[in-house]
């Protein structure tokens, strides 16, 4: 049986999850930014926490690791790039790890660009992909630690994934991302109309998380650099995959 996962809303724009295996009673929480929506979610599931998976240092994804830790003595598991920066890993993960709850088990994916330590979590048998602030809903995380090229790798070791993976990601920019999507990838009838049902969504003050990665590769311009269309728009035919990537970067940073 899939996981239930739980999104929950952090501060202005966060996501953060709960992750239940109802078979084992084993619950998890993905980047938990803040204390008391966890807490109060546990208490109206009626679970409790055995473990935190953390997939970057920034605050704004770990500031309630140790206050979770000290009330439900929860074990907390994160990148080994970024041990020394993430409050209160006892576990450190590396490519290929892997972490279970209860039944379901994830495999961990270095993912630096945003951060050098940056990690994803991919539960194939639920059908959910964990990727905090690497992949986002017709986005990608800014890069504050790594280079265009090694954004454009951690990408790409999404690629394997099915279709039907749901993306989890780490906050809620679809709609700006939407509207710079538009203006490099302006031909494309899928994106316009994904666009129009994020603007319907974000006006009755619904959620776009997650995604399904099928529509992030039909829709995405960070996971198309190789598309014709998007390379005619940014005069950019003849360059490589990772160059096209760094400019659609630099203009969304300047957008």
């Amino acid at each position: 049986m899939a996981l239930e996962v739980e999104r929950i809303p952090a501060f202005s724009d966060n996501y953060m999850y709960l992750l239940h295996d109802s078979g084992s009673g084993i619950t998890a929480a993905v980047d938990p930014a803040e204390t008391g929506p966890i807490l109060a979610k546990l208490e109206e599931k009626g679970w409790e926490l055995d473990l935190i998976l953390s997939t970057h240092h920034h605050p704004d994804h770990v500031a309630g690791n140790l206050e979770l830790k000290e009330k439900t003595g929860c074990t907390i598991f994160g990148p080994a790039a970024e041990r020394d920066k993430i409050p209160g890993i006892d576990t450190a993960l590396s490519e290929g790890d892997r972490v279970g709850v209860g039944v379901e088990e994830a495999i961990v994916y270095e993912t630096p660009g945003h951060t050098a330590g940056h990690i994803s979590f991919w539960f194939e048998g639920s059908a959910a992909l964990f990727c905090a602030d690497t992949l986002f809903a017709l986005g990608c995380g800014r890069l504050f630690e790594g280079t265009p090229a090694q954004m454009w790798d951690s990408m790409q070791k999404y690629s394997h994934m099915p279709d039907e993976t749901r993306v989890f990601c780490g906050h809620e920019y679809t709609q700006s991302n939407a509207h710079f999507a538009l203006t490099v990838d302006p031909e494309n009838a899928a994106l316009r109309t994904r666009a129009a049902e994020i603007d319907r969504l974000r006006a009755a003050g619904e959620p776009t998380v997650p995604s399904l990665l099928g529509e992030e590769r039909a829709t995405n311009p960070f996971l198309r650099p190789d598309d014709a269309g998007i390379r005619t728009v940014l005069g950019m035919a003849d360059a490589s995959d990772a160059e096209v990537f760094g400019e659609l970067r630099s203009r969304k940073d300047n957008a």
